[in-house]
């Protein structure tokens, strides 16, 4: 006896709407990565979500409101509110938004890995293995934590947001770049894309950061100032020969009385910007009318030096030597920076010192960067100090 079981036959019209919702996803995915990959490369930076999903279903879209509707139109088919058709439109639409997402991350990746392999480094995302197997890139990746990335001694620091948007961010390099290079473009990288002022970083041989500290950028007026000046907003009548820079004594028209000596930095109209020393401020009003004579020019070395020391990536450090340092008995000359003066006790400030050796004691004013402050600092303390740091 033998037994004969029938299977059903599956209808062929369910077959080809399984096969449109599969070719449904497969469009969608792939216009989605095209775009994913295009975005990469002329942005830099992911797809976001939305757009790879609109993107995808307006392929969907596109094809139901044209071809679809056309073939229904020809077979006679306009039943475009019946159950049927509404279905398998919103499950198409359902399908090509799934899919859509998919095709963003392969997308995606491929131009991650592509630009990778060729030496593009403005990429700020993670390779494949087999990207970091091919030996082209180096990726540097910046301390998970924020309170990790320090804070540069004698610089203002960035906002907190930075370092947030900063920490665990992985930076794409060449891999046939030198340290001082890759140092460099690292530099240039956080200064120009994030907004950083100063930046002072150590990397291993691998890649590694081992010290981050950031600085903010100097703006404004502010920074300009030497120290104990401020500057002051005034009505004034300035000469016509007065210009930005220029020393002018400030007097008032009734009864006529000069009441200080200050530097012009701006005017417009009949609003003069002072800079006044800081105990003299109070004998300005902003109720009073003043009168700007012009002096003859003077040198101000030591407020030039000082205003532009502060708008400078360099500035002044003091570094105390310690006894038993790699500083003691060390000749001036052979300090990485700028020595302007050491002072020693007794013995007052030597200035401009060139073949002075340095002695346990003697308070060192450089000029220099903030990474070589602190390598002169690591070395002004005792052997065993900078052993446990």
């Amino acid at each position: 006896m033998i037994l004969q079981v029938s299977v059903p036959a599956v209808e062929p019209s369910l077959l080809r709407l399984v096969a449109r919702l599969l070719a449904f996803a497969v469009g969608s995915a792939v216009v989605s990565g095209v775009a994913g990959l295009v975005y990469r490369w002329y942005t830099k930076t992911r797809l976001p979500l939305w757009l790879s999903i609109l993107l995808g279903l307006s392929l969907v879209s596109v094809y139901l409101n044209t071809v679809g509707a056309f073939s229904d139109l020809l077979s006679g088919e306009m039943g475009v509110f019946s159950t049927g058709a509404v279905v398998f439109n919103v499950s198409s639409l359902a399908v090509g938004a799934a899919a859509a997402p998919v095709g963003r991350v392969v997308g995606d990746r491929i131009a991650t890995d592509v630009f990778a392999v060729a030496g593009v480094r403005e990429l700020d995302v993670e390779v494949s293995r087999l990207v970091r197997s091919v030996g082209r890139i180096t990726d540097v990746t910046l301390p998970e934590d924020p309170d990790d990335i320090a804070d540069i001694e004698g610089y203002d620091p960035v906002d907190a947001a930075v370092k947030t948007t900063l920490a665990g961010k992985t930076l794409i390099f060449p891999r046939r770049l030198t340290m001082t290079e890759l140092e460099d473009r690292f530099v240039s990288r956080l200064q120009d894309d994030y907004g950083v002022g100063h930046v002072d970083v150590e990397l291993t041989d691998d890649g590694t950061v081992d010290y981050l500290a950031l600085g903010s950028r100097a703006t404004g007026i502010g920074p300009t100032l030497a120290p104990g000046t401020v500057a002051v907003a005034v009505r004034a009548d300035p000469a016509n020969a007065a210009s930005p820079g220029d020393r002018v004594q400030v007097w008032r028209t009734d009864p006529p009385e000069r009441l200080l000596t200050a530097e012009l930095r701006a005017h417009v109209d009949d609003v003069a910007t002072l800079a006044v020393n800081e105990e003299e401020v109070t004998r300005l009003s902003s109720s009073e009318t003043y009168r700007l004579v012009t002096l003859p020019a003077e040198p101000q070395a030591d407020r030039e030096f000082a205003s532009l020391l502060r708008a400078a990536e360099e500035t002044m450090y003091v570094v105390t030597v310690a006894e038993g340092s790699d500083l003691v008995d060390a000749p001036v000359s052979s300090l990485d920076a700028t020595v302007v003066a050491v002072e020693s006790d007794p013995g007052g400030v030597d200035t401009l010192p060139h073949d002075r050796t340095l002695v346990a004691g003697d308070e060192v004013y450089v000029v220099g960067r903030p990474e070589t402050y602190r390598r002169l600092d690591a070395r002004s303390r005792p052997s065993s100090e900078t052993q446990s740091l």
